[in-house]
């Protein structure tokens, strides 16, 4: 016998809701494992790893080759193997004055130095870490640059030349001491007739101070001494200086100076090969820049300090300050470079807008910043100056 069953119209809207809730799990269902895929396995590049060749424009003893692999290990780290700097020494492609054309022809990828380097293309590139002293140390240049309006203006810089580079900025050096002599430097007048050695505007400073003016990488110092090529030099630093045997050949250090008082490094990439990297790869390159900046001044308070005493204790060196003459006249010979070079408009442009800067910033900061030689005095005695 045949029973016929008739589903009313509340039994089959039950039915369709059931149905409904069954399809609604089983979608839940695959948007949690989609979720915990999503988590497990993150949005990363998965693209073949990329190899960038980086050559620095300094000797193979020099603390810098320290500082720009600080910056090569955090970008290598970062990127989790998918891009890889390969860093080597000034030499191993070019000469150290060459790093910037190599990179912008595609011969090297990137390159780590200071646009003092490169300021025969054009004399404001010196603006970007060798200028002039409106009051800012290298933290306020740098401050300049990333918040100033410097990076637009040195990207200009750029574009004008028909450079295809990329660069950041990182390291707010110290003070360059006036350098190395054969005798205590008491007044500007003993600067008078002897060769020397800097790199950048400074050059043109100091030829105004009487000075014959050599421009030379940190490798060839000591033997153009020896061969009587100049008579006096600057570096930058206490343990640049001594691990390329400055003291070996001067001993008195004259300490303090205008003529390099605000410098950085420039990591240039070549632009064509940037552009050409996935946009998270780019944020690491210049981020990284950002962390080495820490890194870099770090290690450099910690050598930098050691060295300066090791010099004098080990060493034999005499370390004077730099007479009150000596700055007095550097600033003067900055006015006259600036009133030869303000003529280029750039150049001009440039100079306001630090100026403008050091107004606002040092305005600030000279206000309120406290008096540290006095408290340094306060604990360890007085300082000999």
């Amino acid at each position: 016998m045949t029973v016929h069953m008739k589903v009313g119209k509340s039994e089959a809207k039950d039915a369709s809701k059931a149905s409904r809730r069954r399809f609604l799990k089983r979608a839940a269902a695959t948007t949690a494992a989609a979720g915990a895929a999503t988590i497990a396995m993150p949005n990363v590049s998965r693209a073949q790893t990329v190899v960038l060749k980086m050559q620095g424009a300094w000797g193979p003893t020099d603390i810098f080759n320290d500082f720009a692999m600080e910056y090569v290990d955090r970008v290598n780290e970062m990127a989790g193997g998918r891009l890889k700097i390969e860093y080597l020494v000034a030499g191993a492609v070019v000469k150290p004055f060459s790093v910037m054309d190599a990179v912008n022809d595609g011969i090297l990828d990137a390159g780590h130095w200071v646009t003092a380097y490169w300021y025969g293309k054009h004399p404001a590139a010196s603006l970007f870490g060798t200028g002039p002293v409106f009051g800012f140390t290298a933290h306020e240049g740098l401050s300049w640059i990333y918040k100033g309006g410097g990076l637009e203006l040195y990207n200009e810089l750029h574009e004008m030349l028909g450079l295809d580079l990329v660069g950041f900025f990182c390291m707010p050096m110290p003070t360059q001491p006036l350098g190395w002599f054969s005798k205590p430097v008491e007044s500007a007048a003993d600067l008078k007739g002897l060769k020397y050695r800097t790199v950048g505007l400074a050059t043109k400073v100091m030829q105004k101070l009487g000075m014959s003016v050599v421009q030379l990488p940190g490798g060839e110092i000591v033997p153009a001494l020896e061969r009587g090529v100049i008579d006096a030099f600057e570096y930058n630093n206490p343990t640049s200086d001594m691990r390329f045997g400055a003291h070996d050949v001067r001993k008195v250090y004259m300490m303090g100076s205008y003529h390099q008082a605000n410098e950085y490094f420039e990591i240039i990439f070549n632009k064509t090969k940037y552009n050409s990297l996935p946009a998270e790869h780019q944020a690491i390159l210049r981020y990284a820049a950002e962390a080495a900046n820490t890194a870099n001044y770090a290690t450099a308070m910690d050598q930098y300090s050691k060295d300066f005493i090791k010099l004098q204790e080990e060493y034999g060196v005499t370390v004077y300050r730099t007479p009150k003459d000596v700055f007095e006249a550097q600033l003067a010979a900055w006015d006259e470079v600036l009133g030869e070079l303000t003529q280029d408009p750039f150049f001009n442009k440039v100079v306001e807008s630090q100026k403008a800067w050091a107004k606002r910033v040092m305005g600030y900061l000279f206000y309120n910043q406290a008096d540290y030689k006095l408290a340094y005095e306060h604990y360890f005695g007085k300082l000999p100056f």
